[in-house]
């Protein structure tokens, strides 16, 4: 008689989640060097939006950009870097 168990067919879902959210973290961060990113944590503890804090000038206009999912921050983000050169003035 085997005791043996067979292999889980179903990875638990959130791990695989929050393996995701720590790539897309992580691709953020790599990908826009002048703002702090990061998880907002809500009141009950869990994770919640997602945070870009302005910390040069060069990359953005608003000093703070906030983003329910890393698709849209991204997206809100490359939006500042386009404000941003709008917004500098031009020099000969």
């Amino acid at each position: 008689m085997a005791t043996e168990q067979p292999p889980q067919t179903n990875p638990n879902p959130f791990k695989a989640e929050g393996e995701a959210a720590e790539k897309a973290l992580a691709d953020l961060r790599r990908d826009f060097t002048g703002y702090r990113i990061w998880r907002a944590t809500r009141w009950d503890g869990r994770l919640g939006d997602w945070v870009a804090s302005l910390h040069d000038p060069r990359a953005g206009v608003d000093p703070t950009v906030i983003a329910s999912n890393p698709a849209a921050l991204r997206e809100a983000l490359v939006h500042e870097g386009e404000r941003a050169k709008n917004a500098r003035p031009r020099t000969r």
